[in-house]
């Protein structure tokens, strides 16, 4: 350790530095955006087991230290973004310290430092994997953000003879703010165009699209989620499956439900039936004030669903959901553009009052 010349001190103080300052933005956001323990935690060894080193080296890291004449200090690169997203930001700072720590992994290779060169491999490839999680779900946040307003389920069994990509098309001029694809019959091919060329409408003019059931057509049509019922796959499954940026909605009529669901990594509900549907003649009515109760049980999105229509959407709109689901008032209308705006004429106007 004696032998080691100043100006390596300097590279080392300095990328320690950085590392440990990366780190902790990276365990700030963890922690207090995303409220993610387990990420928290491996943030928090990789930095305890690169950054904090032995007393002596620490001391004479800070007697090489010379800010005064670091060339590096006051230089700015031409076209640098400083105005960045939150998602810019965690790649950012990852960036940086896997920059850092592949700079102290090779100086740890050379005999006259007494740190191990692959404590600091085994943590740049351990943060490679984190910034791919951290970005993801931070990127799933912004889309659970997004899911707000009229929430349009295309059922091609409401959709006798016409198109759901043209009828996704119309609800999206209407002002839905979220589609859904619905289809128990159309083989997987066929279902999989047609989900890939909703999901392309739905992204120009930044909708949300979520793929009913198919997990496997979610994924292949890079939907922004998946919506589940309680006979599709397990949350939990489904959960592991999905892409970490995607959305996955449940349904639940009872508190319990919701409360299992939360637990299982469900990012929204869809809570009811609110009413008596045509689409689900057997769905239980729950009705707005089950949405109430479940709203006081669970921290996650609420979706209204079934029966939802411009006479009675005031009614569900008095119980705070965070977005009305409709099929029938939509899909099933001779025109979807205006039965859309209509709804969400009814849904800008509560949220005003």
């Amino acid at each position: 350790m004696s032998m080691i010349p100043a100006d390596i001190l300097r590279i080392m103080d300095a990328n320690f530095n950085r590392m440990g300052e990366g780190l902790r933005v990276l365990e700030e956001f963890a922690r207090l955006s995303l409220n993610d323990s387990a990420l928290t935690e491996r943030l928090k060894s990789i930095r305890h087991a690169t950054v904090i080193v032995d007393e002596a080296l620490r001391r004479r890291l800070l007697a090489a230290r010379d800010s005064a004449a670091d060339v590096g200090a006051a230089m700015n690169v031409p076209g640098e973004d400083t105005s960045r997203d939150i998602r810019s930001v965690v790649t950012a700072n990852a960036k940086r310290v896997q920059e850092s720590l592949r700079v102290i992994e090779e100086i740890a290779k050379s005999p006259e430092n007494a740190l191990d060169s692959e404590t600091y491999r085994w943590a740049r490839f351990a943060l490679y994997e984190i910034e791919k999680t951290l970005v993801s779900q931070l990127f799933r946040g912004d889309r659970l953000k997004r899911l707000t307003g009229l929430y349009v389920i295309i059922d091609t069994s409401v959709l006798p003879g016409r198109d759901p990509v043209a009828a996704t098309a119309q609800a999206i001029r209407g002002g839905a703010a979220v589609i859904q694809l619905r289809d128990k019959a159309t083989g997987k091919a066929e279902l999989l165009a047609t989900a890939r060329s909703m999901k392309e409408l739905c992204a120009a003019h930044d909708v949300l699209f979520i793929m009913n059931d198919y997990l496997d057509i979610a994924l292949a049509a890079d939907a922004d989620g998946l919506h589940i019922g309680p006979e599709d796959l397990p949350a939990t499954v489904a959960r592991k499956l999905l892409s970490a940026d995607m959305l996955l909605g449940c349904s639940a009529r009872t508190v319990e439900k919701a409360q299992q669901l939360q637990d299982e990594g469900a990012d929204y509900l869809g809570i009811g039936a609110m009413f008596a549907t045509a689409v689900k003649v057997t769905a239980e009515v729950v009705g707005p004030e089950r949405l109430r109760e479940i709203r006081a049980a669970v921290d996650l999105q609420l979706v209204a669903i079934g029966g939802i229509n411009k006479g009675n959407i005031g009614r569900v709109l008095e119980a705070k959901p965070d977005a009305v689901a409709v099929i029938s008032a939509v899909s099933g209308a001779e025109d979807i553009e205006k039965a859309a705006r209509e709804l969400v004429a009814l849904i800008e106007g509560e949220n005003r009052g």
